[in-house]
């Protein structure tokens, strides 16, 4: 009998299979989507990928996006599929677009606005709706193609809203019993027909575009731990919150009650901001509740979170001037024409005599650059620059944004680089119950391009810092360990029986580029998007989805239906 002939088979490549262990050379044979062999693969394919050289490892798993609204227009799903995403979940930080009234769609499109800065009306314009319950948003996503598989969750604020009416978003309402027997059995429903899990938000950095603080804000323990409850009745789905944890010990302790009272994994967002020392504490007590067998685990950035400041983007130091507002709607060109004017530049930094910041200082905000340096250090801030060239912080900052015919861009980190160093990013990182996440793909148009941070936790742990991770655990991460959270058990792992979701990668060519505005989403929105270098081809399900960063046209791309179970 001659050797089986397989549908694919990539060949001679540096396998790092996404347990953690060594790499090593083999093919990898593909059949009906799933991984059939690895290692001396005998038999040919029908489609041969010839891998010589460089990596082959499972597709990245994004445990926290914001494609909610995207998903139904977007059949590419941009940037996560420039970025190796192969599944990416949504419906995070507890907004979304299901349940929903016909009369509520405004309503939830301001919130998504407010809370993710997605612009509203290119929500309004691109989102289709066609569904009421989230049983039925789930049947309109599984109907459309897509280049990556999806995932969802059951986000409160929707919710709270669908129930509770214009009393979902006053805090001062309380849900009667009877509503929160409700919620929680509509959160049910929604992991009994293929949600992963449940989301909330207490943060009071989440606000609707009109101001208001979000619904879910203000929610009492009775409410979290019946819908808590809710989800626990299925046996099924996770927890998935953001909170800003002033009270650590009050919080927490309604935190880890939610993930005792459902007997679920519950994951919350870890991040180091200017008070440096409470992600520690967190952390502290995320250790003594796994080590009470309550499975709680923390999101973490590979990288500082913070906002892009660009002559293309809605904020930035010049827009408090009225002779720059008298130009801001001019095409960049002449605007650039007109602020490299004497004259003008002259009157420009005149008006901006206070530094002309709507938030933040000159000490914490630097330059970019191009390729984009996330750990500048001190001595690269705006301020520092101008201390040494004596010169004015905002005149320096228009000259940094002026770079690149217009398109240089200011970096203001808010979280993750308080000491002005990743110390801290590499201490939750290396933490025994932490997961990376919080690259909000999706979400945050005009301020924010995080959706590359797959792609920059390879790159700059595994090979540009001075005391580089091991790849392979770092690969582990952000597949096998990202798709255990919230239980997708078939994906993650190069292995026979997994899922063929699969990057081809030159490892010495991976990097992210500088973040760019282009005006691509639904009623002309602008959104700041990033690419990256190095990914030679993705393949989901086993078909070549992606190669040298541009789309095949293949759409293999499924809405999963809730955890799945390893292979056998």
């Amino acid at each position: 009998m001659g050797a089986r002939e397989h549908e694919l088979v990539v060949r001679g490549g540096t396998v790092v299979d996404g347990t953690g262990a060594d790499r090593w050379v083999a093919d990898v044979a593909v059949d009906d989507g799933r991984i059939t062999a690895v290692g001396e693969v005998a038999g040919s394919g029908r489609e041969e990928l010839d891998a010589e050289g460089l990596l082959v490892t499972p597709g990245w798993v994004d445990v926290h996006t914001h494609y909610d609204g995207q998903v139904t227009w977007d059949p590419l799903l941009t940037p996560s599929s420039w970025q190796g995403v192969t599944t990416v979940v949504m419906g995070n930080c507890g907004v979304g677009f299901a349940p929903v009234k016909p009369d509520r769609h405004d309503w939830l499109i301001a919130l998504m606005e407010g809370v993710e800065d997605i612009p509203g009306t290119a929500l309004a314009e691109g989102i289709s709706w066609g569904w009421e319950s989230f049983p039925e948003y789930l049947d309109v996503i599984e109907g459309l193609p897509h280049a990556v598989d999806v995932a969802a969750q059951v986000p409160h604020a929707a919710l709270r809203g669908y129930v509770m009416g214009d009393r979902g978003a006053d805090h001062e309402a309380v849900p009667t019993p009877e509503e929160i027997e409700t919620m929680g059995r509509l959160a049910a429903d929604g992991i009994r027909a293929g949600a992963l899990g449940f989301s909330t938000s207490r943060t009071v950095n989440h606000r609707s575009s009109d101001g208001r603080p979000t619904p879910s804000l203000t929610a009492t323990a009775d409410e979290l731990l019946g819908i808590a409850r809710g989800v626990g009745g299925t046996g099924a789905g996770v927890l998935q919150l953001v909170a800003d944890l002033v009270d650590l010990e009050g919080e927490f302790a309604l935190i880890r009650s939610m993930a005792e009272v459902s007997g679920r994994p519950l994951s919350i967002t870890t991040l180091s901001e200017v008070h440096r020392g409470d992600w520690r504490a967190l952390l502290a007590k995320i250790t003594e509740a796994q080590e009470d067998g309550v499975p709680i685990r923390g999101q973490v950035a590979s990288r500082p979170v913070g906002v892009l400041m660009g002559l293309e983007g809605r904020l930035h130091p010049l827009v408090t001037s009225p002779t720059y507002q008298a130009m801001a709607t001019a095409p960049l060109a002449d605007r650039v024409a007109r602020l490299r004017d004497p004259q003008v530049r002259a009157t420009v930094l005149d008006e901006l005599s206070d530094g002309g910041l709507v938030f933040g200082s000159y000490d914490g905000i630097f330059g970019l650059g191009d390729p984009p340096d996330y750990d500048p250090g001190a001595e690269r801030s705006i301020e520092a620059i101008a201390a040494r060239e004596g010169r004015a912080p905002v005149e320096v900052a228009l000259d940094t944004m002026l770079e690149r015919d217009g398109r240089g861009l200011l970096y203001l980190p808010f979280a993750n680089y308080a000491d002005r160093d990743f110390e801290s990013i590499r201490e939750m990182l290396l933490h025994p119950h932490t997961v990376p996440g919080l690259g909000d793909a999706g979400a945050h148009c005009g301020m924010i391009s995080d959706g590359s941070m797959p792609t920059y936790l390879l790159a700059h742990w595994g090979r540009d810092v001075a005391d580089p991770l091991p790849l392979e655990w770092l690969v582990s991460q952000q597949t096998r360990e990202t798709a255990r959270l919230v239980g997708l058990h078939d994906r993650g792992v190069v292995a026979a029986g997994y899922r063929a979701d699969l990057n081809l990668i030159d490892e010495a060519e991976l990097a992210v580029l500088v973040p760019e505005m282009v005006q691509d989403l639904p009623a002309g929105g602008k959104r700041y998007i990033q690419r990256a270098t190095g990914y030679r081809a993705t393949l989901l399900s086993g078909q070549v989805t992606f190669r040298d960063g541009e789309s095949t046209g293949a759409l293999p791309g499924q809405l999963v239906r809730g955890a799945q179970p390893a292979p056998a």
